[in-house]
């Protein structure tokens, strides 16, 4: 029987699987568009609040290092300016980054169905504030008269560009909005009868901010990019939970289909055996005319017809359930030592009359002092007859067989049955090793078959721990090698000396060499 395999299942149900996994990646498509269309900044709206909670995080937990950094810059321009300046800065200051930490407090506790657009405005907000806050502590160090305050201011300035840079990235609205006010006041205290030496500054000053908001424009790519990979990551591992979710249902429909089918032959084989006991009988009786000859010869044939047509379908029931049971594991080996070279000269002998009706010739070559081999003989003397009835059958008339039995290099023994009849094409020999699998020269010769029988001897060496081999070319034969371990060959050791009576011999199973 076909096994019946979660493609197959999915395929009768309707549903291809490369075309299922287009439908799923065209939805993914589908639904990333749809967020960017209602992103507020062309994103994911998932995207829009990592960014958003990555911007909140970052300035909450920064937030003792700006409020030091807040009291260092005053307390050094209290040099430059008047204390009570530096208070009001610091007063400002402080419920700028106040606000700020609010904000960001506020946000990390909603929900994140919120408002994505009106969260970003207000960070933005916070910001303009904050560098407003920045250009007037900048305007009023501008306004004294000392050379060193401008050697301050853009150090200063810098220090605050990249600290910003730093934390607000993730918003770029926020780190221009957050600069361009100090670089206004700087721009403005720019005079023609400035000398070269602040002029230059200046200008140095002018190319770091500039360096820092390209670098923090990277930095908002790079969290971007993180972001795409990890949501395509997510998207893989859901896609795979639901590709494995479909296989297991997939294979709870196979187990159920095949105990169904199990069922189904157990209880067939008794409703089919019965009424084909009683059709075999009739039939026997009616062509052997034990009650009196037929009026018209006809009947006789058809008798025998009827009788030739019962056992077929008696015999495919009997390879389907053995085929079925070999799937399920069910089939039990009843093993004892067991003559291989005896079992296939007395399978030849039951198909001799056969091959001679086609004018074939068998050939043997066995070797007769093999020891015995663990297995079970009903199965060993299926395999015989199965290969060699396949080998009668697809050879021409006047064609040869040959039939060898021996040592395998490994020490175990083979079965090998040759024929030199039109061969099969290599890429049918997985084919014909599959339940119901024929061949192209069985389906144009209309030869009669189920394409049970190699299956079948497959299963049966398999049981027994070997293998089996097709080697076959067009035009040239086949060749079919069925081989068995050597754990399955027995040798017979000498009688054991016992003063209760003679001993019997004691079968063990050894590895055995080659013959030379």
């Amino acid at each position: 029987m076909t096994e019946l395999t979660p493609e197959i299942i999915t395929r009768g149900r309707g549903a291809d699987p490369q075309e299922a996994a287009k439908r799923r990646r065209a939805a993914w498509e589908l639904r990333a568009v749809r967020e960017k269309l209602t992103s507020t900044t062309g994103l994911e709206r998932a995207f829009d609040y990592e960014i958003l909670r990555t911007f909140a995080e970052t300035r909450r937990n920064a937030a003792t290092t700006m409020f030091l950094l807040v009291l260092v810059v005053g307390g050094a321009s209290s040099v430059w300016i008047h204390t009570a300046s530096v208070l009001v800065w610091l007063t400002v200051m402080t419920t700028a980054l106040s606000l700020m930490l609010l904000l960001c407090h506020r946000f990390l506790l909603a929900a994140p169905s919120g408002s994505l657009r009106s969260w970003r405005r207000s960070f933005v907000l916070a910001e303009i504030v904050e560098g407003l806050s920045w250009a007037l502590l900048l305007h009023w160090l501008l306004l004294s008269d000392s050379p060193s305050v401008r050697t301050f201011v853009l150090f200063v300035g810098l220090l605050v560009t990249a600290v910003h840079a730093m934390l607000a990235y993730n918003v770029p609205a926020a780190v221009y909005v957050g600069i361009v006010p100090m670089s206004l006041v700087v721009a403005a205290h720019l005079v023609p009868g400035n000398d070269i030496e602040w002029l230059t500054m200046c200008l140095m000053a002018g190319g770091g901010q500039f360096y820092f908001v390209v670098l923090a424009n990277r930095l908002y790519s790079t969290t971007i990019a993180t972001l795409e990979f990890r949501a395509e990551k997510d998207a893989l591992i859901a896609e795979l939970e639901q590709a494995k979710a479909n296989s297991d249902e997939a294979r709870r429909r196979a187990e159920e289909a095949n105990i169904a089918k199990s069922h189904f032959l157990a209880t067939m084989s008794h409703e089919l055996r019965t009424p084909l006991n009683a059709i075999l009988g009739f039939s026997e009786v009616m062509k052997s005319e034990l009650f009196g000859q037929h009026a018209v010869p006809a009947y006789r044939e058809y008798s025998n017809d009827i009788h030739s047509s019962g056992q077929l379908l008696l015999d495919i029931i009997n390879e389907i359930l053995d085929l079925s049971r070999i799937e399920a594991g069910r089939y039990e080996l009843k093993e004892e030592g067991v003559s291989l070279a005896y079992v296939v000269e007395d399978c030849r002998h039951m198909l001799q009359m056969r091959a001679r009706n086609r004018n074939i010739t068998i050939h043997e070559a066995l070797e007769h002092n093999l020891p015995r081999l663990w297995a079970d003989e009903r199965s060993i003397r299926q395999i015989a007859l199965n290969l060699l009835s396949n080998a009668i059958k697809f050879s021409p008339q006047g064609a040869e067989v040959t039939l060898k039995v021996g040592w395998t290099a490994a020490g175990g023994q083979y079965l090998s049955i040759r024929d030199n009849g039109p061969g099969i094409p290599e890429d049918e020999i997985p084919i014909v090793l599959q339940s119901f699998g024929r061949g192209s020269l069985a389906i144009k010769t209309a030869e009669q078959g189920t394409g049970l029988g190699l299956p079948i001897v497959k299963g049966l060496v398999e049981m027994h721990g070997g293998s089996l081999i097709i080697r076959s070319k067009l035009r040239e034969g086949t060749e079919v090698i069925a081989t068995f371990p050597p754990q399955r060959v027995m040798d017979t050791l000498a009688p054991l000396a016992n003063e209760a009576g003679p001993a019997l011999p004691q079968p063990t199973l050894r590895r055995r060499r080659a013959a030379a």
